[in-house]
């Protein structure tokens, strides 16, 4: 093994002014020994036995839960790891082991204090280690977090875009093809021979039918028997087409009794080709309703992206509608509902004044809470979500409240601590309520959870700023 010297110590980086007595010191006091390729340094669940500075070798720590294992990162020599002065954490939270032949110097937990006590730039070195590693551990924890949520949303609005987009191009198509077919219907149009008075009276009964503002709504059977009944009363009147101008004209709530006062208005041989010629008006007209309405819910979601992400105001409070706020991720998170079957009961006091917040800071805070809530009943592949708001005295109050399995008692008092989840790898890092909890704080607000098997509420308040 390689003989380790103060002076191989004070070329740590870290390590650069502590005396050399102390690390003398400190290397009389440690364990010398080696872990060949293979051999565990720590365990995850273990007690820890103390501090670890890697001599040679390399070192992979990474951690595991539920079968599923996430590299975190491999220490070479000169790194430092395990217990250091001033930790809380008794218990190693992760593994790691050795992927060749590596000394390690071992500093025992056991004598922790006597170095504390006796050496204090030794001990000042090793507490700003530890303050950096929990400051880099915190920051790849919220950049995971960060790169999380953004999946979820990138993978949610590639949903949501996907149909009113795939939507616009049928429909731009179909519109395409049925203008191409219109040269027909025009020349049949065109050898129409009807006064001025005639076409006023067709006109006047066409828009009579289409102002019509209750369509009842029918059902898949109800529709084929009238689109039969329909066609059937067209062919009584020889139109040509009846099929298909059936489909349209039930659509839009013709009758049978509308055509037989078309027939008594309109001249037997121009009957056909002016209803075809009214169908193939309706046609166009429902093709470019379904593109407007597929543009519409493109301009919502952008909308909504544009909210969320705070991009149109400065970085300032400013007085905002809490339901426009809690609109925005339920937008976003919409293929979520779906996808999970989920419920949403919302029940808003529109009354509510607004409040003064940092508007992009409160989308995270509903992001989180409701993408937990969906999280949670994914066990039952189906749930109800509830979302309130009110009046508490000088307070707003939001309460978001779902029916999964809820929260066990023995953990309830740690969902707003800083990387406590119990959700898989992958699927979470423990940092979401942490955010909110920071946030809601920020606001000078208020956060509490109650929670039973089968109904866990969130409230939130933030305080009412008057105008």
């Amino acid at each position: 093994m390689r003989v380790v010297t103060k002076e191989w110590l004070q070329s740590i980086e870290s390590l650069q002014e502590v005396p050399l007595d102390q690390l003398q010191w400190w290397i009389e006091n440690s364990r010398h020994y080696e872990l060949q390729e293979g051999d565990f340094l720590v365990k995850q669940g273990e007690e820890t036995t103390g501090t670890h500075v890697i001599i040679t070798g390399r070192l992979h720590l990474y951690i595991t839960q539920k079968n599923s294992t996430q590299s975190l990162t491999t220490l070479e020599p000169k790194d430092i790891t395990g217990y250091l002065p001033f930790s809380r954490g008794m218990v190693n939270m992760l593994d790691g082991r050795a992927l060749a032949t590596t000394q390690v110097m071992t500093f025992p937990f056991e004598r922790m204090n006597a170095l504390i006590h006796a050496h204090f730039e030794l001990t000042q070195a090793l507490v700003h280690i530890m303050s950096s590693r929990v400051r880099e551990s915190t920051i790849i924890q919220q950049q995971n977090e960060k790169m999380m949520a953004l999946g979820k949303l990138s993978a949610g609005l590639a949903h949501e875009l996907n149909n009113p987009a795939a939507a616009i191009v049928r429909g731009s198509d179909a519109l395409l093809k049925h203008l191409k077919l219109q040269p027909e219907s025009f020349k049949a149009a065109t050898s129409i021979n009807m006064s001025v008075e005639q076409i006023d009276k067709a006109n006047t009964k066409l828009f009579e039918v289409l102002s019509r503002k209750e369509v009842p709504v029918l059902t898949m059977m109800q529709r084929t028997r009238l689109e039969d009944e329909f066609a059937d009363c067209l062919e009584g009147h020889a139109v040509l087409n009846s099929r298909e101008l059936s489909e349209n004209f039930v659509e839009y709530g013709f009758t049978c009794i509308d055509m037989d006062d078309f027939s008594k208005l309109i001249a037997a041989e121009n009957l056909s080709p002016v209803l075809n010629w009214i169908n193939n008006n309706l046609v166009t007209e429902r093709m470019v309703n379904d593109i407007q309405a597929a543009s519409k819910r493109i301009e919502k979601l952008v909308g909504a992206i544009k909210t969320f992400t705070h991009m149109d105001r400065g970085h300032d409070k400013s007085y905002t509608d809490i339901h426009s706020g809690i609109q925005n991720p339920l937008t976003m998170l919409a293929y979520r509902f779906t996808k999970g079957n989920v419920e949403l009961v919302e029940d808003y006091d529109t009354s509510l004044p607004n409040i003064q917040a940092y508007v992009g800071a409160l989308n995270q805070v509903w992001t989180h809470i409701i993408d937990n809530a969906l999280d949670a009943m994914e066990v039952n592949n189906s749930g109800r979500l509830e979302i309130k708001t009110s009046r508490d005295r000088e307070y707003v109050e939001v309460s978001i409240t779902d029916n999964g399995p809820g929260i066990p008692e023995e953990i309830k008092n740690r969902v707003f601590e800083p990387f406590f989840t119990t959700k898989e790898i992958g699927k979470g890092t423990g940092l979401g309520l942490d955010v909110v909890s920071r946030i809601v704080k920020q606001h000078n607000g208020s956060l509490k959870v109650t929670s039973i098997p089968g109904r866990t509420t969130f409230d939130v308040c933030f305080p009412i700023t008057e105008t």
